[in-house]
């Protein structure tokens, strides 16, 4: 009888052996510079990211470029089954991955996608077009010209497409899962890249896209929400995100009943981006100008952002906190220790409420022993705060590089 330990050379990395592509032409199929692989696997195959049970395994995951009609294929060398004579079975990838994907929207006979790849070039953008740009691509030099369009629930059609677009997170984005399409509160921002064919007609691919939770706030006002993000890996480093994110604020400035904007769970990744983009937009704003900043965090700050870009009073904060060090000599002691202690009172709020609240306790005859004992002492506070203070002004200053550069 065979055992399983004499084949572990058959137990793969599923980040490895499993490669995505955004077909445009048929001749992407062979195009091997093409393809990406995923940052994760464990949301299909577990903690361990694994497959087990094939030799030379390629997982081919292909998506028509526009409206992401899906193929699922495996291809190896040797299987498990065959080594073992059938007494050990391999993972069966293609049902695994399939269990993931919405139900009737993938192709595992290869004939069947191309005949979808046949009727891409008549893809259209869905919803309504926010706003477009071009910009240059850093590696070829070529111009490209990206559009950004708004949908919502009314759209039957566009929900299918989203449901297969939004099959990517679960490569792409840790700890994400599928929203709930039928939900009405849910508002989506996606991003085309309109580009020519060797025929010269002009085609839309699919790039990106956000999604927005609008929160009921009463009385009659909603909470716009950032819930997911993603920019697909072909289509990175080129500044979408910062446009999706401008694109949104935009969108939602101009409503009335909107409070302000909020995101949920953002990836340190994600908060970078935002959080220049907020920079960027705030500077130009009569509070936020040097001589207001050096004042210190106003109310009026809080007021201005929220009425003109809809920031949230906790993000306008942050704002202030990055153009005060932006306009901070930090060889000026004076100059450079006040902004400190600014900072640093702020990250020492929390823990001096924890004081005032164990001292409320005390002079109501409460036993705080446990309480305390749970706090730091001073000196530990003291080193704990630096430590705090420093990762903060590092993380404020690639957002300060970031915005000298542009």
């Amino acid at each position: 009888m065979a055992h399983i330990q004499e084949y572990q050379d058959l137990v793969l990395d599923a980040v490895e052996v499993v490669e995505f592509k955004l077909i445009r032409s048929k001749n992407d199929l062979e195009k091997d510079d093409m393809a990406f692989h995923p940052m994760m696997a464990h949301q299909i195959f577990g903690e361990s990211e694994s497959i087990f049970g094939y030799r030379g395994l390629k997982v081919r995951i292909l998506y028509t470029a526009g409206p992401l009609h899906i193929y699922l294929g495996i291809e190896y060398e040797k299987k498990v089954d065959e080594l073992s004579n059938g007494e050990i079975k391999a993972d069966d990838v293609v049902a695994t991955i399939a269990e993931k994907l919405p139900d009737g929207c993938y192709f595992v006979n290869m004939d069947e996608f191309l005949k979808t790849l046949d009727k891409a070039d008549k893809f259209q953008p869905f919803g309504e077009k926010l706003t477009e740009y071009k910009t240059k691509d850093d590696e070829s030099g070529d111009e490209r010209h990206f559009e950004i369009y708004y949908c919502n629930y009314k759209c039957a059609s566009f929900l299918k497409f989203f449901s297969r677009l939004q099959t990517f997170v679960l490569w792409f984005v840790d700890a994400a899962s599928y929203i709930d399409v039928d939900d009405p509160q849910w508002s989506y921002f996606i991003c085309y890249e309109k580009y020519k064919n060797d025929n010269g007609e002009e085609l839309f691919a699919t790039v990106g896209y956000s999604t927005i939770y609008e929160y009921y706030a009463y009385p009659q006002h909603i909470r716009p929400r950032i819930s997911q993000m993603l920019i697909l890996p072909p289509f990175q480093k080129l500044g979408i995100g910062t446009k999706m994110v401008e694109t949104i604020y935009k969108y939602y400035h101009t409503q009335k009943n909107v409070i302000d904007i909020t995101v949920e769970d953002p990836s340190e990744e994600f908060q970078r981006m935002r959080n220049f983009v907020d920079c960027r937009l705030c500077m130009e704003l009569k509070t936020f100008q040097k001589e207001e900043i050096k004042k210190g965090f106003t109310k009026d700050m809080v007021k201005e952002a929220r009425e003109t870009y809809k920031l949230n009073p906790r993000q306008c904060r942050k704002v202030y906190e990055i153009l005060r060090l932006y306009h901070t000599n930090i060889h000026d002691k004076e100059d450079y220790t006040a902004y400190r202690l600014d900072v640093k009172k702020r990250l020492n709020a929390v823990y001096h409420k924890q004081l005032s609240d164990i001292k409320k306790m005390e002079k109501a005859k409460l036993d705080t022993e446990w309480l305390r004992a749970r706090l730091p002492t001073i000196k530990q506070r003291i080193e704990q705060l630096q430590e705090e203070y420093e990762q903060v002004e590092k993380e404020y200053k690639q957002i300060i590089q970031k915005l000298r550069d542009a």
